[in-house]
């Protein structure tokens, strides 16, 4: 089983794991800094569930922010038939990229798995000299 959680950043309820990135709205965050997201709505620990009421008593999650960008273009285009009534407006959202660092249930963390190192080389035997 996974570790999740699911927390509240930027007026949304988003479910997180991880290891992994997320876009929210814009957060008042400079690119390459580290936050605390101490919303904790729900957390999953391989098995073990926390339910909030409505928030998971010392649980946090750590993030990286690590960029600010703009979503797509979302085109809004109203028309009255019969009225020669036309109205066309675009909207792009600005949100924030957050690489979520790890999950925090008290004093225990959950980090995100990294490449295992490679294995040491084994050094050969060195054998006796029977004589």
């Amino acid at each position: 089983m996974t570790t999740y959680a699911i927390i509240e950043a930027g007026g949304k309820q988003i479910r997180v794991e991880p290891g992994r990135f997320y876009d929210i709205n814009r957060l008042p965050a400079e690119p390459d800094t580290q936050i605390t997201i101490d919303k904790v709505l729900f957390i999953q620990d391989d098995g073990d569930i926390s339910v909030g009421q409505p928030l998971v008593e010392g649980a946090t999650v750590e993030a990286t922010v690590m960029q600010h960008l703009r979503d797509r273009k979302i085109i809004v285009y109203k028309m009255r038939p019969k009225k020669k009534t036309r109205k066309k407006q675009g909207h792009r959202q600005d949100l924030t990229r957050l690489m979520i660092d790890s999950i925090n249930v008290g004093g225990s963390s959950s980090k995100a798995s990294k490449k295992a190192a490679p294995a040491k080389e084994a050094e050969p035997a060195v054998e006796a000299d029977e004589e």
